[in-house]
């Protein structure tokens, strides 16, 4: 299994993508502005979208993608694109962006019996199997309905699960799944430093001090990548998460990064 990480800032600039993961070529995890880097015959592969929350670094691409793939996928006989997220997130993209104001409706485009997306509701604690994948839904806790995921890469040598942790603040039921997982390769935010921790606490985020104790609740020593910095706080994020006492192997994740899983 390859995971090829699109975005991962906490926000744009020039070289700054959002959140955004490609597993294999067809399961996209996250829409944020990372999979504008993907070719067209790129984007024409992707079955299934996995989203965390409905906040638009995450999911503004959904509709883009859509209206770029449609012809193809339509003249190949192709079924929808199916989004999958908690009901609650389904509900806020049919009302606040597939509402025929902020974008059209590709649930119901080109034709209400062959529409380009389809939407499909998950509960954390699920495990979906699709596209030779199995994906199970992890616990998150934001300001708004929101999870992670982690994506089995087998049980071998180098096997493990592949997790993201998606936007989310201190969350000890996270922990209490992950310790009975080997988890190979774990994506975590850290949006502020402790300078603003205050602004972590409030929008229910990560900064350094909050990861360490975070971190502490798992066991053994993992890859840890570190996500959604935002745009410039790179320096600083890392400088303050390298001074943290862990038994993790600790990094800031980087756009075009690879992990493979289970090779």
């Amino acid at each position: 299994m390859i995971v090829q990480v699109l975005g991962c800032s906490g926000a744009i600039a020039a070289g700054s993508r959002t959140t955004s993961f490609l597993v294999d070529d067809d399961v996209l995890i996250d829409a944020g502005t990372g999979v504008g880097d993907l070719s067209l015959e790129a984007l024409a592969r992707i079955e299934h979208i996995f989203i965390s929350h409905s906040h638009l670094d995450h999911v503004l691409a959904i509709g883009l993608l859509a209206d770029s793939v449609m012809r193809a996928r339509r003249a190949a006989g192709r079924g929808p694109i199916q989004v999958h997220a908690l009901p609650e997130t389904l509900a806020a993209l049919r009302e606040h962006i597939f509402n025929g104001v902020i974008w059209p409706d590709f649930t119901r485009l080109p034709s209400a019996e062959q529409p380009v997306l389809q939407f499909v509701p998950f509960a954390v604690g699920n495990q979906i199997e699709v596209a030779g994948k199995r994906i199970e839904v992890i616990t998150a806790s934001h300001t708004v309905p929101a999870c992670g995921f982690a994506v089995d890469g087998g049980q071998g040598e180098n096997g493990g699960w592949w997790v993201y942790t998606g936007d989310t603040g201190p969350n000890p039921a996270l922990w209490i799944r992950l310790r009975h997982m080997k988890v190979a390769h774990l994506v975590i935010e850290t949006a502020f430093s402790d300078e603003e921790r205050q602004l972590a606490y409030i929008s229910r985020h990560l900064c350094p001090a909050a990861l360490g104790h975070e971190l502490a609740q798992l066991p053994g020593s993992v890859e840890v990548h570190i996500t959604h910095i935002k745009p410039g706080e790179t320096e600083a994020v890392m400088s303050e998460v390298g001074k943290l006492a862990s038994s993790h192997r600790i990094r800031a994740l980087s756009a075009g990064q690879t992990m493979r899983i289970g090779e």
